[in-house]
């Protein structure tokens, strides 16, 4: 793939240095990552599942020696930096960059004589978007699902909340934003306007098995994805389609991490390595010129540099108006904070809340949330509770990494 195409080039690139391919570090990962380091063969650099992970477990090296004096490191927008930035400490490499948010489906709005969904719309006209386009009797349908809106509607009505409502202190599941956007999840799925929740019999008037096909087929207006699909969208899809993000003004990116083993003989290798296959401005035009010349392979994600000659090959290659607009905006986004905050996988999904729900006795919060989200219960009733519980998690996590 290309990331064994890019280490061949590393290779070329500097001859002194040899990179092996540690083949036992597979799923689980992180359990392969603990197996390694317990037994003094961690891999000088490896992909981060959860930067707090490596963190508490004190795999990683601080590489703010190297990116203090690189030059190309101060290209990354500030979400970037702080993301990888723990006090004092740069304690992972970014290695990559999505945006996530909507796609539209241009000629199903204009085939209906609607107007289009753009990037920066309201939550009213995002509302009333995917409410008039949807028809189930004619297989055509607003949204593919529901399951992110509770994450990023407190980032598109507040300015002051993030992602699932963390905003650097903690969360906010309480508040009126987070509550507000389980309320909206539900209206969609009770009124029928995003497919996942449709019953069998009205999944039979669409042309497709499954979500990716009923896109594919012309079925689902609005697609909830990332960067990573954009490749296969331009290869696959046969209308014409462009990203919107999330209503509002902001763009809300994801990423991806290396870490450098705390144990490495080789530290400066190990991070012009990562940064190469990272946010590299060398790496990542080797990157552009292995994918113009292998046609299977695609520039997906976004660039990390915001070096001007990095992204005007990228945007030559991606034209995608949405997706160079929200990219404009990318010192402002919001970054998914799964990857890099402390407690989070708790926080989000897996804590249990000791409320019943359905066949669980003590359903995590995950569950409950996505009861909310389909009626069975009302969060209203629960949001200081798991306002709570998430708090006390991301607490925990803080002390794990001695934050």
């Amino acid at each position: 793939n290309i990331n064994r195409l890019l280490l061949d080039a590393f290779m070329e690139e500097y001859p002194n240095i040899t990179v092996e391919i540690d083949e036992s570090i597979a799923d689980p990962w992180e359990e392969s990552l603990a197996s390694a380091a317990s037994g003094g063969s961690m891999p000088d650099v490896f992909a981060l599942s959860n930067v707090p992970t490596g963190i508490a477990n004190d795999w990683l090296l601080d590489v703010s020696e190297y990116t203090n004096s690189d030059d190309e490191f101060s290209m990354l927008p500030n979400t970037v930096v702080e993301s990888v930035t723990y006090g004092e400490e740069v304690l992972a490499v970014p290695s990559s960059q999505n945006m996530m948010g909507y796609y539209v489906n241009k000629d199903v709005f204009n085939e209906a004589n609607l107007d289009v969904p753009y990037l920066g719309m309201s939550l009213e006209e995002f509302n009333e978007a995917v409410r008039n386009i949807t028809n189930i009797n004619q297989g055509v349908v607003g949204l593919n699902h529901t399951f992110s809106i509770p994450e990023w509607y407190p980032v598109a009505a507040s300015e002051e909340l993030g992602w699932y409502t963390y905003n650097g202190e903690g969360f906010h599941l309480d508040s009126n934003e987070f509550i507000g956007g389980i309320e909206f999840a539900q209206n969609i799925n009770t009124n029928g306007y995003a497919y996942e929740p449709l019953t069998e019999d009205e999944k039979a008037n669409f042309n497709g098995e499954n979500d990716n096909e009923v896109w594919y087929n012309n079925g689902i207006a609005l697609r909830w994805d990332g960067t990573w699909s954009i490749g296969g969208f331009a290869q696959q899809a046969d209308f014409e389609w462009d990203f919107i993000g999330i209503p509002g003004e902001r763009t809300v990116i994801t990423h991806d991490y290396y870490g450098i083993s705390s144990a490495t003989e080789h530290p400066e290798e190990a991070y012009l390595l990562a940064k190469w296959m990272g946010f590299g401005k060398d790496g990542y035009m080797k990157r552009i010129e292995i994918t113009d010349n292998e046609e299977e392979l695609s520039l997906d994600g976004v660039p990390l540099i915001t070096d001007q000659e990095v992204l005007d090959a990228y945007f030559e290659r991606v034209d995608i108006p949405g997706i160079k607009a929200a990219y404009d905006n990318i010192e402002n986004a919001v970054v998914e904070p799964f990857k890099t905050t402390p407690g989070y996988g708790q926080a989000r999904w897996d804590a249990p809340t000791g409320v019943s729900v359905g066949d669980e006795s003590n359903a995590n919060i995950g569950t409950l949330i996505n009861a909310g989200v389909s009626g069975e219960i009302n969060i209203e009733n629960y949001a200081s509770q798991i306002n709570e519980l998430a708090n006390s998690k991301y607490q925990e996590g803080l002390e794990a990494i001695g934050q």
